[in-house]
């Protein structure tokens, strides 16, 4: 599970990519105006096209929050955070730490001692400027959120931590860490030091100040204060809209002007409708199918590498995601920076996959129950077709649904088969929730203790090729050894009005920053 549900719990999803600047029709088609088959009729509300943007955006009012610190429930939540806040650094889109509220984060030669420095022309919307003492304080906020935000600041000692002036602070790792700008781009909000009662926004240093409304609708105004690119939008209503559906429908009958994650379903409807653009985000989402090295048949390498012969994985990716994606080779995160490149493609191999479970002790098959829901489109449909092509090795695999407002807490993590989630997420986040050694997170039970040994030392590499290099041969690895099977990558499909700029490329985190968006007159 991750983005939204590792992303939600990974807290911000987790997440990307660009972020300020850009329009991305990425792939774009286009597709039309609201027709017969919404069944809504449009909304007739005036409205300044160049003054407000009106963001349908993925979550629930029930389970909203207003602490930008522990969990992140859904990207509603995220998206009112980063129009309120600032975070020290963002994902570019090559993968490198762009800076942010932190304009330089530079280290001793041990890599244990960072010295960050924040921006001076920084203030709150209060009037009191941003200092390194509200830095640090956030940060250490979220450590003690850390059963929430499952550990993203656990590589630092932020008792050793100290202020050196208004816009430096010493930043102290346990371990000699190499990526500490990357660490910070993961939501670390900053607020005014002493804050903690978030029932109501606290002064944020972010583009956008709180105008009213709640966690289903909420209002944002342009903050004139605010030391980066100004944003075109004076006004940006952010609506939290559970369901994938709703959500596409609200953009085709005129009520928002950005639908975040519509289903691919509906954008096949409207693909010749010249009213609305298509927003794509190539690989952005993944359902991988777990497998716990701890529980038979799975203990053996054998049989994974079978399930992995298996699939056909083009197959899948029409069925499951209408063809909008791409084919996976199981890697967990291809779109990471350090993914390693030129790896052959898995393809499919069912006499050899028939053989490994032969010499694995499963000559006459095995009985298995595979875990999936509806929870995100095309789920329930990769689980059934996924059964149906492992019959031909011998596994007989019962599909059982769970409900989609359960599935993360009853199935995820805990049973032996299933289809997770991932979307966004970078490999060292993947890594520090879902497989991380005796964490009750570590979905695959991986415990390979050369492995993270190969970790800990790419890490502590200086060298940021050399770091790259060690970091892609740990990901080839868990591609052939570990538990998952990455069948194909499905891409983020957003519905736009026509003449809607400045939506965010990336994918993750990232797609979160909408403060550059605006509509054309």
């Amino acid at each position: 599970m991750m983005f939204l549900r590792l992303s939600r719990r990974i807290t911000a999803a987790v997440a990307a990519a660009t972020l300020l600047t850009g329009c991305s029709s990425g792939g774009a088609d286009t597709a039309a105006s609201p027709s017969a088959a919404s069944g809504t009729a449009p909304d007739t509300t005036s409205h300044a096209a160049s003054d407000t943007v009106r963001y349908a955006a993925p979550g629930s009012p029930s389970n909203a929050t207003g602490d930008p610190h522990g969990l992140l429930p859904g990207e509603s939540d995220l998206v009112r955070m980063a129009l309120t806040y600032d975070v020290l650094t963002l994902p570019g889109p090559d993968g490198r730490t762009l800076p942010r509220l932190a304009t330089a984060w530079e280290p001793d030669k041990s890599l244990t001692r960072w010295k960050i420095t924040i921006r001076g022309d920084a203030t709150f919307s209060d009037g009191r400027a941003v200092k390194a003492a509200d830095a640090l304080f956030s940060l250490r906020r979220m450590s003690e959120k850390a059963a929430e935000n499952f550990g993203r600041m656990e590589m630092f000692d932020l008792d050793a931590s100290k202020v050196l002036g208004d816009t430096v602070f010493e930043l102290v790792t346990k371990k000699p860490y190499a990526e500490v700008g990357k660490a910070l781009e993961g939501a670390t909000f900053v607020v005014p030091e002493g804050s903690t009662d978030f029932t109501r926004p606290v002064p944020g240093s972010g583009p956008f100040r709180p105008a009213g409304g709640d966690a289903q609708a909420a209002t944002f105004e342009r903050n004139d204060d605010w030391w980066g690119p100004k944003p075109p939008s004076r006004r940006i209503e952010v609506r939290a809209v559970p369901d994938p559906q709703a959500r596409g429908e609200a953009l085709l009958s005129g009520q928002v002007d950005l639908a975040a994650a519509v289903p691919a379903a509906l954008v096949k409807q409207h693909t010749e409708n010249p009213s609305v653009k298509l927003v794509r985000r190539p690989g952005a989402t993944l359902y991988p199918l777990v497998m716990r090295t701890d529980s038979k048949p799975f203990d053996d390498r054998r049989v994974r590498e079978a399930v992995r012969l298996t699939l056909d994985r083009e197959q899948l990716l029409q069925v499951a995601f209408l063809g909008f994606g791409e084919v996976g080779n199981d890697l967990l995160t291809p779109k990471d920076p350090t993914s390693p490149a030129g790896l052959p493609q898995r393809t499919r191999d069912v006499e050899r996959a028939r053989k490994l479970m032969a010499e694995a002790g499963y000559a006459d098959g095995v009985d298995l129950t595979l875990h999936s829901t509806t929870a995100y489109p095309g789920m329930d449909s990769a689980a059934t077709l996924i059964a149906q092509q492992l019959a031909e090795i011998g596994i007989r695999a019962k599909v059982k649904l769970a409900p989609a407002d359960t599935y993360f807490s009853t199935v995820w993590g805990k049973e032996p088969f299933y289809l997770g989630y991932l979307g966004g997420i970078p490999f060292l986040d993947v890594v520090r929730v879902a497989l991380k050694p005796g964490s009750a997170t570590n979905e695959t039970a991986w415990e390979d203790k050369t492995w993270h040994a190969g970790l800990e030392a790419a890490l502590a590499e200086a060298d940021e090729a050399e770091r790259r290099t060690r970091l892609g041969e740990l990901q080839a690895r868990l591609r052939d050894e570990g538990g998952y099977a990455v069948w194909a990558l499905s891409d983020r499909l957003d519905l736009a009005k026509p003449g809607l700029t400045g939506v965010p490329e990336g994918i993750g985190f990232s797609a979160g920053f909408i403060d550059q968006v605006a509509l054309g007159g």
